[in-house]
């Protein structure tokens, strides 16, 4: 029994999808740009719900990898923790947590780090309706009567004017709904939504705006001649 192998796309090929996406384009479509079947690209996109994730910055704060190398290199010297901070510029309790979350003066190895300190960036940070239960009831209640997250959002917003722990955006909505590593709002709700879709995308993003699928300088029937009424034969 032969399997197909497993399709890896570049970073800049990831970017190139998420933005024929966002333009409006279908997976078929950015399959063929790519010659792969559109099987090859929802994998990518269902990940996370059809909603492009955030560009992954590093804090100005946080420890470059060079940095990292220095301190290795000061371990194995036998450097103190004081004598490695002062080389670069840091508290010595910056030096000393960075140590001790990654193994100790033993088991220091700057790469590895390095990676760590990437790995626990993604972790899913605590959203609004994470931490608000009440707000998490609420908008609950209203998708099982068929309100749309736009009007759910709306509501909020009269409903609580001076209260904004107690307001929440649509697209929030949307994305605890379809992004389920958030947790906040069960799968089974995405039923009640007016568009079916098993993934996120925007009303707005549709080709359509740019001529796909017309014809181009049609007719409206409305301006067929009159003669037209007078043909005998189907199809003249």
């Amino acid at each position: 029994m032969s399997y197909r192998r497993r399709i890896y796309f570049t970073s800049e090929q990831k970017s190139e999808i998420w933005d024929r996406w966002q333009r409006g384009e279908s997976m078929s479509s950015i399959g063929r740009g790519f010659d792969r079947d559109s099987s090859s690209i929802y994998p990518l996109l269902s990940r996370t719900g059809g909603i492009r994730p955030s560009k992954r910055n590093r804090s100005r704060l946080a420890l470059t990898l060079d940095e990292r190398e220095l301190i290795s290199r000061g371990i194995s010297a036998l450097h103190s923790i004081r004598s490695i901070a002062h080389e670069l510029c840091r508290p010595a309790s910056t030096v000393s947590r960075e140590i001790s979350r990654n193994g100790g003066y033993d088991k220091y190895r700057a790469v590895d780090a390095e990676h760590q300190a990437w790995v626990r960036a993604l972790r899913p940070k605590p959203c609004k309706l994470s931490t608000n239960k009440l707000l998490r009831r609420v908008i609950s209640n209203k998708l099982t009567i068929h309100w749309s997250p736009g009007q759910i959002a709306g509501w909020l917003k009269r409903k609580y004017p001076n209260e904004e722990h107690n307001q929440v955006s649509h697209e929030t909505i949307y994305r605890s709904l379809f992004v389920q590593a958030r947790g906040v709002l069960k799968k089974e709700l995405m039923q009640y939504l007016r568009s079916k879709r098993t993934i996120r995308r925007s009303r707005h993003a549709s080709l359509k705006r740019d001529g796909l699928g017309r014809i181009k300088d049609a007719v409206s029937i409305r301006e067929r001649p009159a003669s037209v009424e007078d043909r005998a034969v189907p199809g003249h």
